[in-house]
């Protein structure tokens, strides 16, 4: 989705599950979600271009996100100001993998949720997992991990319980909402390096 500027800001889920379960939770309900965000921003101009990508076998070793991060040149690189990275939602409120998140972008998402009062939690899970942003970490590119794990429902990833049933519709509604307003806020707020107060 074009912006006037020559910046970009990329929002990633993948789209492959394990054998285990329909994959609904893990992760259809990132990538179904693309759809709904491009179509959220495309009525008003934006500054950054906006890059939705739905990702191919994140649970074989981020092939997806390995290949596309691999292969940007640097300057490509250089003018992707942030990744949305967008796993296993609706099991609950939005989560953000905060250890493993750009701060500045934490920072402005907990800052928005509180100013449209909709829920957000830092929820930290190393050692659990690992998702499409690190192949765009390893190119120097900021990025934020959006999930909905917690110890309470960790049970359901990876087995025959991840199924629409398995689903909070409400919590899912939320999270949308939320990563939509976060994209308008990112587009108007993120500055090119050059750009930044000194």
């Amino acid at each position: 989705m074009p912006g006037t500027g020559d910046n970009a800001i990329v929002v990633g889920a993948h789209f492959d599950h394990v054998r285990a379960g329909d994959g609904v939770v893990d992760n259809w309900s990132g990538a179904s979600l693309l759809p709904s965000l491009y179509q959220s921003l495309s009525s008003t101009p934006r500054q950054h271009t906006f890059i939705f990508i739905s990702f191919t076998d994140e649970e074989k070793g981020f092939v997806g996100s390995s290949f596309y991060a691999k292969q940007l040149s640097k300057e490509e690189a250089a003018r992707i100001q942030g990744m949305i990275d967008v796993d296993t939602l609706g099991l609950g409120p939005t989560e953000i993998w905060v250890s493993n998140s750009d701060p500045g972008l934490v920072k402005m998402l907990e800052a928005l949720a509180s100013t449209i009062q909709l829920p957000v939690n830092g929820m930290n899970v190393d050692g659990i997992g690992d998702s499409d942003g690190r192949s765009f970490k390893r190119r120097k590119i900021p990025i934020i991990t959006l999930h909905s794990v917690t110890a309470q429902n960790l049970r359901i990833i990876h087995t025959d319980q991840d199924n629409l049933a398995a689903m909070n519709l409400d919590d899912y509604y939320d999270s949308y909402k939320l990563i939509a307003a976060y994209l308008v806020m990112l587009d108007a707020e993120l500055k090119a390096p050059d750009q930044q107060p000194k």
